[in-house]
């Protein structure tokens, strides 16, 4: 049996997507890293000002927990062929997933409401830090969403199955990692105050 040039192609690509998936999230980790690294060295100067994470924040690491959970079992039916439960756990990601991102803005809003703001004369070096952290995680869940809308367009045309799902697995890493990285943060601000 002969393979062909574009049969090589598509072995090669998906031989190398996951890799490639990780040494991005890895990159990611590095980024996230240095900046709750720097976080933890500006905790040291004279104008430091400890706070309460807003209640919005809680509710957002819910839902986004729950929405790795509909994940994994959109990802389980996928692998039994079950399409409508597939679609039902991919959607309800996607819808947790927005949530996650109204409860981070409302989270920002009760921030500011409480006079803590990114930049400015009012900002501290706290309220700064987690702002600006969050919203580069916001960018991440971002991100995320576009590549569950990939994956769910991809699922409505039929291009996933038990027998091909990497497109699935690949966005499925990603929206854990996002998960796992906002756990991280939101754990991070919680005990280092």
């Amino acid at each position: 049996m002969k393979v062909t040039l574009e049969q090589e192609y598509k072995q090669a690509k998906r031989k190398s997507a996951k890799p490639m998936l990780w040494v991005s999230m890895i990159s990611m980790t590095m980024m996230f890293a240095g900046l709750t690294s720097a976080y933890v060295v500006s905790r040291k100067r004279a104008d430091w000002v400890s706070f309460d994470l807003p209640n919005a924040f809680y509710i957002s690491t819910l839902l986004i927990i729950i929405s790795s959970i509909t994940f994994m079992l959109a990802k389980h039916f996928i692998k039994k062929d079950n399409r409508q439960l597939t679609s039902v756990f991919l959607l309800s990601t996607l819808i947790l997933g927005i949530g996650f991102v109204f409860f981070q803005i409302e989270g920002f809003n009760q921030l500011f409401d409480a006079g803590f703001v990114f930049a400015g004369a009012q900002s501290t070096v706290k309220s700064s830090f987690i702002i600006g952290i969050s919203l580069a995680h916001i960018a991440h869940i971002a991100a995320g969403v576009i590549v569950l809308l990939v994956v769910l367009f991809n699922h409505f045309n039929h291009k996933y199955s038990s027998k091909d799902s990497l497109g699935l697995e690949l966005g499925a890493i990603f929206w854990h990692f996002v998960d796992i990285l906002w756990i991280y943060l939101f754990l991070f601000f919680y005990f280092i105050r």
